[in-house]
């Protein structure tokens, strides 16, 4: 059995490493490709921090930060839609996260809920976090039964400095 033992890597696969500032014969010497001076030239000033504009003030600081945010306390959902439903399950079985999650129409932790997108005849029993009016009326015109289970609320984000009234309790001022 004969072999052939003439391996090679294809072309361009490997090249050779770039040595920079190693003198005026290498090519890359004096300022090894940096240019001259400035800050980019520089070891370790290159790259200064997001939001760095030379020295004048940066537009985060030249502007005011002022308000409220609602974000951090916004409720997030996952979305399924009738229609969806409809073409996944057989009449008299139970819509609830185990089931949507088997089916594939959900996944993760987040609280669901449900819209009246798409048409709907089956009957079936919902238990799940929250459903739409529209979806409500079509799953009871067909004949179906909605029970509403409600997440538990997020958690508040904690004040660092405390409230008033939990000090007022605490006996301080």
């Amino acid at each position: 059995m004969a072999h052939d033992y003439n391996l090679r890597a294809p072309a361009g696969a490997n090249k050779k490493k770039r040595i920079v500032g190693r003198g005026q014969g290498s090519g890359r010497g004096t300022t090894a490709g940096k240019g001259h001076k400035g800050q980019q030239a520089r070891s370790g000033g290159g790259n200064p921090y997001v939001g760095f504009e030379g020295g004048q003030m940066p537009l985060y600081r030249r502007l005011a930060h002022r308000g409220f945010s609602n974000h951090p306390f916004k409720q997030e959902w996952q979305i399924v839609n009738l229609g969806e439903i409809e073409k996944r399950y057989e009449a008299g079985e139970s819509v609830d996260l185990a089931s949507l999650r088997k089916k594939g129409l959900v996944k993760g932790s987040l609280p669901i809920k449900i819209l009246g997108n798409g048409a709907y005849t089956k009957k079936l029993s919902f238990k799940i976090d929250a459903i739409s009016a529209s979806a409500k009326e079509k799953v009871e015109k067909a004949g179906g039964s909605v029970t509403v289970i409600p997440a538990p609320e997020k958690a508040r984000p904690k004040n660092k400095m405390g409230s008033k009234k939990a000090a007022a309790k605490a006996g301080g001022k």
